[in-house]
């Protein structure tokens, strides 16, 4: 029998809440070796002052915030990372976080993208509140992401903001005015706002997030940096309707299980999200006027 890190009570949990923690979901060594690779992109991104690195399609791998010098680096994405780090490969493919997953929406898996996000100190990065699932419309929403902490993850440092219970609701649209934010209306993170809460976790700690969750983040206020490696996983069942828009050569890879050569799919309506050109999406969010 494989490895069963989930209770059934965790599981129930999750469907209910859209979200669910679990510590030590990669290894001592797993966190160690991808923390070197960040070490390493981090000093990298001082010798450039614009975003670098190629993706398979041809965007930047290296996304730098605003403001970013060589003195104050502000490494803010990496896309792709499992394409250029063997230790991000090896998580993506090997953890307890990912026996988890096939808990929660297997047995069979497949993968779909992989990310990493940077919150360095004093760098005003954040995250506003969207759904993970308009930027990847799929035949039915079993996609989950694991939000690893490289970092501790603290109330000071920007943790991630989820809303409980909000995967279980409406699609919200993220373009306005004819604009794709990635981003909900200030209505609608004005009537969840104070339904938020803070996610806080040692390093090691995995976050599963639904992708209809509601989720954003605030900037870091600490003096250390807040790390997260991001991988998405599918039900091999649910087909991609669009493009992915992390592209790369693992997409649909079977990490758990077996191919069943069948489709499944879900009743809902979206807008199809518009395919970023540059870095990362967080240009996209830049076009939201919300100011959170």
């Amino acid at each position: 029998m494989e490895n069963q890190p989930l209770n059934q009570s965790e599981i129930d949990g999750f469907w209910e809440n859209g979200y669910l923690c679990l510590e030590d979901a990669i290894s001592d060594d797993q966190i160690a070796a991808v923390r070197n690779d960040f070490n390493e992109w981090l000093e990298e991104s001082r010798k450039h002052d614009e975003p670098f690195g190629e993706t398979i399609d041809g965007r930047p791998r290296f996304d730098l915030q605003p403001g970013h010098t060589a003195e104050k680096p502000a490494l803010r994405r990496v896309s792709s990372p499992i394409e250029v780090s063997d230790a991000c490969l090896d998580v993506m493919r090997s953890s307890r976080a990912l026996d988890a997953i096939a808990q929660l929406i297997g047995p069979n898996v497949e993968f779909n993208n992989s990310k990493v996000n940077f919150k360095q100190p004093g760098t005003g990065t954040k995250v506003d509140f969207h759904q993970d699932f308009v930027f990847q419309p799929h035949s039915n929403d079993d996609l989950v992401a694991v939000l690893i902490s490289i970092d501790e993850m603290t109330l000071e440092n920007g943790p991630l903001q989820v809303v409980p219970g909000s995967h279980r609701g409406p699609i919200f649209e993220h373009w306005h005015d004819g604009v794709f934010t990635g981003a909900v209306s200030p209505e609608v993170f004005d009537e969840f706002s104070e339904k938020r809460i803070d996610v806080i976790g040692k390093p090691g700690t995995a976050c599963f997030m639904h992708g209809r969750l509601l989720h954003g983040s605030a900037p870091n206020l600490s003096t250390g940096p807040r790390t997260l490696l991001i991988n998405e996983y599918r039900s091999e069942d649910a087909k991609p309707l669009d493009k992915n828009h992390i592209p790369s050569r693992m997409e649909g890879e079977l990490v758990k299980g077996v191919v069943t050569n069948r489709v499944r799919c879900s009743d809902f309506e979206m807008a199809f999200p518009e395919y970023p050109t540059t870095a990362s999406f967080f240009d996209q969010q830049a076009k939201s006027s919300m100011g959170m």
